[in-house]
């Protein structure tokens, strides 16, 4: 079902569970069944239901805020969801309420020194979309930089850098202007653009993600947030 785009693994193994689930017609209630090639899976509208009333939410990082859980004293991103952070000039038409904070989670994350678009949902969808295994989708970075780069090491910064002993994906780094680069990375390792400037001898000052996929941080301000809009995708 995960494969297929229907939902999450976890969501799946509920929706079993609540025996919204059926194989050629035939209602699944047991986790692990096996289907075949040919074999359909439907689901209840029930699933639909309930799938459709879970929230994306676009926040607006601000340093010194985890992305995840929180740790050595400091808020977790989710914190910063509420009705009173929620940017004014949100166009979504939906009410805020407390229970869209269950099972809400970060799909990737920014470390504690950067700032930007990060997204939480509630969507097992959307977060397979952004950081599943063979997700592709653009991340695009404005970073702040002190040192002086070749125009090989700036090569090296596109192509043909390695990490934890496996070759980075291909980017797209360019100048913006004389102490700015943009980044743009299909794939998120641990920290990823700060070690790869280490490496060619440069230290960043600054650093804030502007769009992922299609969808842009825009004029949302630091600390507020905005809901994902039904006619946005990444």
């Amino acid at each position: 079902m995960a494969a297929l785009g229907l939902c999450s693994r976890r969501e799946a193994d509920e929706w079993i569970e609540k025996g919204w689930v059926r194989v050629d017609g035939e209602r699944v209630t047991q986790l692990g069944t096996r289907v075949l090639p040919g074999q359909r899976i439907s689901v209840e509208r029930a699933a639909r239901d309930e799938q459709g009333r879970r929230v994306t939410i676009l926040l607006n990082k601000p340093i010194g805020v985890v992305s995840g859980q929180a740790e050595a004293g400091y808020r977790p991103a989710s914190s910063l969801i509420g009705a009173a952070t929620r940017w004014q000039e949100d166009a979504v038409k939906v009410a805020f309420h407390p229970s869209q904070l269950r099972g809400l989670a970060p799909a990737g994350r920014l470390d504690i020194d950067s700032t930007g678009l990060l997204v939480l949902t509630q969507d097992g969808r959307v977060a397979r979309q952004l950081v599943g295994a063979e997700s592709t989708l653009e991340k695009e970075y404005l970073v702040r930089v002190a040192g002086t780069l070749s125009a090989r090491d700036l090569a090296l910064l596109n192509h043909g850098l390695t990490l934890d002993g496996a070759p980075l994906r291909r980017a797209q780094v360019s100048w913006l202007n004389a102490d700015q680069l943009r980044f743009i990375l299909t794939e998120g390792r641990n920290r990823q653009i700060r070690r790869m400037c280490e490496l060619v001898g440069l230290t960043v000052l600054a650093l804030k993600r502007v769009r992922i996929g299609k969808v842009m941080l825009g004029r949302l301000p630091p600390g507020q947030w905005r809901y994902l809009g039904n006619d946005e995708r990444f």
